[in-house]
């Protein structure tokens, strides 16, 4: 299958920053690459999958978005949407808002809360983690911290961007605010 990314693809990059409920991450930009994939043939899922798996993110899954605020304290997670659109709080209630729809991607670093306000059109993103990575589910509720901080620090960056690969935007971006080359 010929996987197209768009190289002209619109990067949106933001650090969020810990809000006292969500530890968000103070050394990693979130990253939104805005129409990078571009969709051939009849099943965008499996364009979406290939992309991230050949540029070491796996374990990948289909769905769409929580309807509540989370995080991973253990690994990066990557969304590429192939169908609809939804609007995204990122970072905690206190957090970033922004919409998301077919062919963008969302990566989100350790710690970055993330929920889906609504959706239209039905919907639907794969999901990936960096590999080597295992995710676990934080919600901001008490008792997840200090361990949860603990964990972010301890996770290391990717070997590869998810759309770009080993020379992607991720890679120069997350290096740079990288302070000793993990999480």
């Amino acid at each position: 299958m010929n996987i197209a990314v768009n190289q002209d693809a619109d990067i949106f990059s933001e650090r969020l920053t810990d809000d006292g409920i969500f530890p968000n991450n103070e050394n990693l930009p979130l990253l939104i690459y805005r129409r990078a994939i571009k969709f051939r043939g009849d099943d965008p899922a499996t364009t979406v999958e290939l992309m991230f798996h050949s540029n070491n993110w796996t374990s990948s899954w289909r769905n769409g978005i929580y309807s509540f605020h989370h995080y991973h304290s253990t690994a990066h997670e990557v969304l590429g949407v192939y169908g609809g659109n939804a609007t995204v709080q990122l970072g905690g209630p206190s957090g970033i808002t922004k919409e998301v729809g077919r062919g963008d991607v969302i990566a989100i670093p350790a710690g970055v809360a993330h929920k889906n306000l609504g959706s239209r059109g039905d919907f639907r993103c794969v999901g990936a983690y960096a590999h080597g990575q295992s995710w676990d589910m934080n919600f901001g509720k008490d008792g997840e911290r200090p361990q949860a901080d603990e964990n972010i620090a301890q996770v290391q960056l990717p070997s590869a961007d998810p759309v770009f690969g080993e020379q992607g935007p991720l890679m120069d971006c997350w290096n740079t605010h990288s302070d000793s080359g993990s999480g």
